[in-house]
């Protein structure tokens, strides 16, 4: 996709994803795409909502794609974490996780998330994931600054 440099902002991916696999198909999809973001990962909730409160290590703007089954701190742990948290209450969170159950994409949807991907329909080597990440965050405006901050 051609477009003009000047006006791109760059968005930082941050994967919040214990499954060491699923990360590395998602890094391989940025490879042949071309798509230079930069990476930032979590292993789990706790990790995450840490380097999110760290601006230095999580630069903004983001979008979080979320696993929802990890160690210590579930995804929607963390969403409800996030969510209370006025920095960090206005992420962009794609949910992308192997869970089908119509209960988990009711309680993700709740927490207002963009998007609910189930891994198997992404496919091995997330192409289309990355594909509609690249149009998304080139068509919408993400907050550069924490909810309730000034320029």
């Amino acid at each position: 996709m051609t477009t003009d440099s000047s006006t791109y902002e760059e968005v930082t991916i941050f994967l919040v994803d214990d499954d060491d696999v699923d990360v590395m198909g998602v890094q391989r999809a940025l490879r042949k795409l071309k798509i230079l973001n930069p990476v930032v990962r979590a292993h789990d909730g706790l990790e995450a909502l840490e380097l999110l409160r760290n601006p230095s290590t999580v630069k903004r703007p983001y979008i979080i794609l979320l696993d929802l089954n990890m160690p210590r701190m579930n995804g929607f742990e963390m969403l409800t974490e996030l969510r209370q948290d006025k920095a960090l209450a206005s992420s962009v969170v794609f949910v992308l996780t192997t869970s089908k159950a119509d209960e988990d994409k009711v309680e993700a949807y709740q927490h207002n998330v963009a998007g609910y991907i189930v891994k198997n329909k992404v496919g091995e080597d997330f192409m289309g994931l990355i594909e509609m990440l690249d149009r998304y965050w080139r068509v919408v405006e993400l907050p550069a600054q924490p909810t309730g901050s000034k320029k």
